[in-house]
């Protein structure tokens, strides 16, 4: 079945002469079809010569952009430029030998699909340099940095952004994609709508990638696996990685079970909760892609949700892998629904399951080496159709997936929005339509003000909005917060989670073979709140921290034990718990403790046992510090504990401060590393917008500390034989700002 069929001309700008002349263009016309569920490519190829007036921009305005970008590299900031998303300890972006893609004025209009285009080329070529360029009169450019800052935080773009009010008339008018070659000579240049194939096509040519030597790890291997560089983080807008939801863009309801799905979609993770805001569960545990339990399989940047209730089972799109994953919610376990990986009839034996653990990528069923990305390509939106078939939409709205529900098979694309709606333009309307029910002053300007297509409003938000009980439920993601809006008494209010130990602690915080997990990753050095040196005799340490909470602020929860994660290195092993101080110095078994225990238990009124339930629960909270246990075993040497906390906060209001200095603090406290100006600024703009006041949010407050321990010799009993093993007790405190 033929899709569409369609030409694209680009100009190649090689070997360009004094004469000022475009030679060697190519016309490329190409068109797809598929055929048993694979989608083919044909094209064909005429060349022809063109004079440069026919083309605009000019090779000179092309020349100044050069120029400009190469004179802005060496600071952040100038009289009229400005470098947004970009850190100091950004990879080297003056390389003469690297491939650079400029990604011209797409940030202001709504592009989607263009910066989706940009984002699947970085995934691709981990060697390719890409930079947004957004020309501004010096009198907006305060609307578009807030504006830049939201499509950085909405669409997750990790290149650095130039934003300048110099003047380059016809580049300024245009949007469109430039490739240089060490941002000297430009080689290529296409408009905004060139064919993604066409702009693969281009860079492949030119582009060098590092050569990988064969084996069995390049075996495993599949063709969708993103180098380290697709891992990366926005850096503008970083510090709310630090708060309770970061982008909350998506909801799902289960009305028969009274539960809500709540794709939080920055921190790759899917939240179950209560109509209280009692979180149950959550999965995802990291960005990437894996299938596994709830706690360690792999998700990027979860989109839509459908609950499939006789099969209790979360659908849901994995969007930045292209794929539609299912939640088993009673063996709470993740796996890929659509693509199929490759050795779908799983292999047994002792060797595949050590090859799964070890490598534990999945390679996408694919008879080539490219990445069939146009059969899903950045899925956004999922429905559930009558006939049993799932409606997968793409964010823009002008692409449609029709699946079997029963198989997992693709068994039409549809373009135009024109074309979608006549299909699922019903489902799209009952949804959207929910917040027609809601006035608009009291709606979040955002999603007051979102598109609508043919007619159809809110239509972007179809996603982001359920009916559950008496409520209806929307998720305002600039503002980060889930909102829920009561029919009965026409108020609207928003969630205040609880439980939030049931979210562990963040992988964030978690930093395994650090070194090489910072290198790789190109993330700054971790903030250390407090170190500490101690030399002791070897044996048995017990270390209690006491933690004292930044001013101004208040702890929401408890610090459960799930958010504390311990490591030791060196000389030193970690025991299971502290000592208790009560406990009896007498030596009885395991059995004898557990029979005493029941024999206290059985003791109690119930009364005594809610008392008991609330010492323990607030065992490690002490008017406002936070205590924190820990035992290690150690040997002559050296050793170091490390200690890592997740502490969820609140700040405190202040009568006399605004709601941008209030945001300000929030985002100082919750991002102790912070020291970049703009990160502040671009994120206090964000917020503003929220429903909110300052003092409602919760944040997260990272807490890192690493006590060095340096183990003297082994004290020689009397016969000179024998060591005697000591106990130490160890108390660190710990204030933080």
């Amino acid at each position: 079945m033929m899709i569409r069929s369609a030409g694209r001309c680009y100009q190649i700008l090689k070997n360009y002469q004094t004469s000022r002349r475009f030679v060697n263009s190519v016309a490329i016309y190409s068109y797809r079809e598929i055929n048993d569920g694979v989608l083919g490519y044909k094209q064909h190829t005429h060349r022809f010569s063109t004079e440069l007036e026919s083309c605009k921009p000019t090779i000179s305005e092309i020349d100044s952009l050069s120029a400009l970008i190469r004179s802005s590299l060496s600071e952040i900031e100038g009289s009229s430029h400005c470098w947004l998303n970009r850190s100091a300890i950004s990879k080297d972006l003056s390389g003469k030998d690297g491939v650079f893609l400029v990604v011209v004025g797409a940030f202001v209009e709504d592009s989607t699909f263009m910066l989706e285009k940009v984002k699947s080329l970085q995934q691709r070529y981990s060697s390719l340099n890409v930079i947004g360029f957004q020309p501004c009169r010096a009198s907006s450019s305060d609307v578009v940095r807030s504006r830049l800052a939201k499509i950085i935080m909405s669409e997750h773009i990790t290149f650095p952004i130039l934003v300048s009010n110099k003047s380059l008339s016809e580049i300024s008018d245009r949007v469109g994609y430039i490739l240089f070659k060490g941002m000297e000579v430009p080689l290529l240049l296409h408009e905004k709508d060139v064919e993604f194939e066409i702009l693969d096509t281009s860079i492949k040519e030119i582009i060098v990638q590092p050569k990988e030597k064969p084996g069995l790890l390049h075996n495993l291997r599949g063709t969708w696996v993103k180098p380290l560089d697709a891992f990366k983080e926005p850096y503008l807008c970083s510090p709310l990685q630090n708060l309770l939801l970061y982008f909350p863009g998506c909801i799902e309801v289960d009305e028969v079970n009274e539960r809500l799905f709540l794709s939080d979609i920055n921190h790759h993770r899917i939240i179950v909760f209560d109509g209280n805001g009692t979180i149950l569960d959550s999965i995802g545990s990291s960005p990437g892609f894996e299938d596994a339990e709830f706690e360690s399989c792999k998700i990027m940047r979860p989109a839509a949700l459908f609950y499939h209730d006789s099969e209790n089972c979360l659908y849901f799109v994995d969007s930045e892998n292209h794929a539609i994953r299912r939640a088993d919610m009673e063996s709470r376990t993740v796996e890929t629904f659509y693509p199929k990986p490759n050795g779908y009839k799983t292999k047994g034996g002792l060797l595949s399951w050590i090859m799964d653990k070890l490598w534990s990528t999945k390679a996408v069923s694919s008879d080539s080496e490219e990445v069939d990305s146009n059969l899903l390509f950045y899925p956004w939106h999922l429905l559930k159709s009558l006939e049993n078939e799932l409606f997968i939409l793409n964010r823009s709205l002008d692409t449609l997936w029709i699946m079997d529900l029963s198989s997992g098979i693709i068994k039409e694309v549809v373009k135009g929005s024109e074309n979608i709606l006549e299909i699922c333009g019903p489902l799209i309307l009952e949804k959207s339509s929910l917040l027609k029910e809601i006035p608009s002053n009291s709606l979040p300007q955002n999603i007051a003000n979102d598109f609508s297509i043919e007619g159809n409003s809110h239509a972007g938000l179809v996603s982001s909005v359920a009916s559950f009980q008496d409520n209806i439920v929307i998720c305002d993601s600039d503002g980060q917060v889930v909102l829920k809006y009561d029919k009965k008494s026409k108020s609207m209010s928003s969630f205040d989670f609880s439980n939030l130990g049931v979210l562990g602690l963040p992988y964030w915080l978690v930093s395994p073979m650090e070194s090489t997990y910072a290198a790789g990753f190109g993330v700054p050095e971790v903030h250390i709140d407090h170190i500490q040196n101690f030399t002791l005799l070897p044996g048995r340490i017990d270390i209690k921290i006491n933690v004292e909470i930044p001013q101004n602020t208040e702890l929401v929860e408890p610090l459960d034990e799930d958010c504390i994660w311990r490591q030791t290195r060196g000389t030193a092993t970690e025991t299971l718990v502290a000592k208790n101080k009560a406990e009896s110095t007498e030596k009885v078994g395991v059995a004898q403790q557990w029979y005493d225990e029941l024999d206290d238990l059985a003791s109690l009124t119930q009364k005594e046992l809610d008392t008991e339930e609330d010492k323990t629960s607030n065992s490690n909270v002490q008017d406002g510090n936070i205590s924190i246990d820990c035992a290690v075993n150690t040997s002559p040497g050296t050793s170091e504990v490390i200690i890592n906390a997740a502490l969820y906060l609140r700040i405190k209001n202040e009568t006399n401060a605004s709601k941008e200095q209030q945001l300000a603090r929030l985002i100082n406290v919750s991002n102790p590393s912070g020291k970049d100006k703009s990160q502040t600024e671009a994120c206090v703009q964000i917020l503003s917008t929220s429903k909110k006041t300052p003092e409602e949010f919760v944040f997260l407050r990272p807490l890192h500390m690493r006590l060095k321990i340096n183990s003297l010799n082994h004290p020689k009993a009397e016969n000179s034989k024998d060591i005697i093993l000591t106990d130490s007790l160890v108390e660190v405190n710990v204030s933080l700002k």
